[in-house]
């Protein structure tokens, strides 16, 4: 589990967002109320790796969320350029091939999370895409998995939170996205808890993006959510 004395660090603000101004803008108006941003997909492709290296400069602590998944050399090489961003964690999707390829590509500094099943998928979808297993099984083997492969932290729904733990124990991050302040809509996670909740359940670190991107007062929504983490 984490150590971080500093409650901020728990909440990790989603920039999903199409640009860096767009980022910079709400970056600027949260302020030292938020000390951990993630960059996934959208923002990477339109100039946010560019962007991670300027928040970690500033103290900010950054989460690539790119998923990487690919043959093993090349995921090797992708998590070793990743790891001069300064970056604090990098996901990979947790195949056991990909999750050793990207310990082997690791720099000092940066922790790799492996993305067991995306929180948007429920069992229909698990079916669809050919998984003979339901998702909380799918969950679970992939988070075994990981534990014996020595991965640094999981990201899963935090509705599988307490069950990954066990499986996982004390020392790996759980870090978990679909996180919604109380009365805000799911959008398209189907697997969601508030704040509060995935507090009791013991996780490490929460993403929340649209409550806090779409906010009429981004700091504000960013400091309910910390009180609610601590």
């Amino acid at each position: 589990m984490t150590d971080t004395a500093d409650p901020r660090d728990r909440l990790i603000v989603a920039l999903d967002l199409p640009g860096v101004p767009e980022a910079e803008a709400l970056i600027d108006r949260i302020g030292e109320a938020a000390t951990f941003y993630k960059i996934g997909y959208q923002l990477a492709y339109a100039g946010g790796l560019a962007l991670a290296e300027r928040l970690v400069a500033r103290g900010l602590k950054v989460f690539l969320d790119l998923k990487l998944h690919d043959i093993g050399n090349t995921v090797a090489e992708g998590v070793r350029a990743a790891s001069g961003s300064g970056a604090t964690f990098l996901t990979v999707h947790a195949y056991p091939q990909t999750m050793r390829a990207a310990l082997r590509g690791r720099g000092a500094g940066l922790k790799i999370l492996a993305v067991t099943v995306l929180t948007s998928y429920d069992d229909a979808d698990a079916a669809e895409a050919g998984y003979a297993l339901p998702v909380a099984e799918l969950v679970a083997k992939r988070a075994a998995q990981a534990a014996e492969i020595g991965i640094d932290g999981l990201v899963c729904s935090a509705a599988e939170a307490v069950s990954i733990r066990r499986i996982v124990g004390p020392e790996r991050l759980i870090v978990t996205p679909g996180i919604r302040p109380a009365g805000a809509a799911a959008g398209d996670q189907k697997r969601v808890m508030t704040p509060g909740q995935a507090r009791d359940a013991g996780i490490d670190h929460v993403v929340v993006g649209r409550p806090i991107t779409g906010a009429a007062d981004p700091r504000a929504a960013v400091q309910a959510i910390v009180a609610a983490l601590t």
